[in-house]
């Protein structure tokens, strides 16, 4: 049953590549669906829970007075009901609902899920394989630009902003550095291997991390 975690730099190729690693695993690829499983598990708008993940570090604290939440007897999040769903959603109690989902979702056969921490959700199942997948600022640069249409200054506040609102979630929840290499199995580096390319070592790579899950 593999399962692969991706996470990539901003115009780095990870979510083509994830596509095409699900593709030829047979599985399902899953990025923001995990935003409406988390939402659904909270009973919380979409937009709410989209926001735990963009916001800059800092500035949610400054804004929002977190909650106290309540935990029942066996540890799981009591109903959402129970309060006003416009209240702001703890840090704690978004990511319980987070690893929940993310845990779920490794049970279900072959499937490529994208970013939200799950290499770190998933840091100790076996037969998950975790890639990071980076590339020069000057090549990802030409990437956003040809496919969102945007000017190189545009492109760039695009890049920067992006990437620094995924490094202060990781920092944030999780206490780590996301470009840190021994949080990955597998480092790729698109400047040198294509998509295609780098699809079939992802794949190679996690039948050799978990081969009672082929054949």
């Amino acid at each position: 049953m593999p399962v692969v975690t991706i996470r990539g730099l901003t115009g780095s190729g990870a979510s083509e590549i994830g596509r095409q690693v699900a593709k030829a695993l047979g599985g399902d690829y899953v990025d923001r669906e995990i935003i409406a499983q988390v939402a659904e598990v909270l009973k919380r708008p979409e937009e709410q829970v989209e926001a735990k993940e963009k916001i800059a570090p800092g500035v949610f604290d400054r804004i929002v007075t977190p909650l106290r939440r309540v935990l029942s007897g066996s540890g799981e999040i009591e109903s959402a009901y129970s309060r006003a769903w416009k209240d702001p959603i703890d840090d704690a109690e978004y990511l319980r609902a987070l690893e929940a989902v993310i845990r779920d979702l490794a049970l279900d056969q072959n499937i490529v899920i994208v970013g939200r921490g799950s290499q770190h959700i998933l840091r100790n199942h076996r037969s998950a394989l975790h890639v990071l997948v980076i590339a020069p600022f000057e090549d990802r640069l030409s990437r956003v630009m040809e496919r969102l249409h945007m000017g190189r200054e545009e492109a760039a506040r695009h890049i920067d902003e992006t990437d620094s609102s995924r490094r202060a979630f990781i920092m944030r929840f999780f206490k780590r550095e996301i470009e840190d290499p021994q949080l990955y199995d597998l480092v790729i580096n698109t400047k040198y291997i294509g998509y295609d390319a780098a699809s079939r070592i992802i794949v190679s790579a996690s039948a050799a991390k978990n081969p009672w899950g082929y054949g």
